[in-house]
């Protein structure tokens, strides 16, 4: 099971890992409503090194890119249910609508997002190469948009 940590704590723990040789790969999102996508982008990212950190949008954030109903589920229930996931090492909040301060602090091995974002839209790449690491945009999983799912949910019941 992974850590929740603050962002501070994050930091002091990446110092470690990179004196210890792990290769971390970097992720973030809203993660509203956990579903088969994001377990199989997240299951894809971890693969790629050896240390997986999620960066999830605080619920002010969230509300500020989403809208007034969101988020679905509040920040600290959506950093349990992603902490509990096995390929999850750690899960941060952040406030700001991007991680590029927390990218730019942590400077991940590998930074990924879905295949929903070019490589050249990607928050924090600059940073991340500029520092030697990787960019990626993994494969997206067709069917599974947590905005759409909503908007299912909500047509159902009326």
């Amino acid at each position: 099971m992974g850590e929740i940590l603050d962002p501070q704590a994050l930091r002091r723990e990446r110092e470690r890992l990179r004196r210890e040789g792990q290769r971390v790969v970097f992720t973030n999102g809203c993660f509203d409503l956990l579903h088969p996508g994001h377990i199989r982008f997240l299951q894809q990212a971890k693969a790629l090194g050896d240390v997986l950190i999620v960066a999830i949008n605080s619920d002010a954030s969230v509300r500020a890119l989403k809208g007034p109903g969101r988020p679905i589920f509040p920040e600290r229930e959506r950093a349990e249910m992603l902490a509990a996931l096995e390929v999850v090492d750690y899960v941060t909040i952040f406030d700001d609508l991007t991680p590029r301060a927390l990218i730019a602090d942590l400077l991940p091995d590998v930074l990924v997002k879905g295949g929903d974002w070019r490589p050249e839209e990607i928050v924090g790449r600059d940073e991340v190469e500029a520092a030697g690491g990787r960019v990626l945009s993994l494969p997206y999983h067709e069917g599974y948009s947590t905005t759409r799912l909503i908007e299912r949910i909500r047509a159902t019941i009326g």
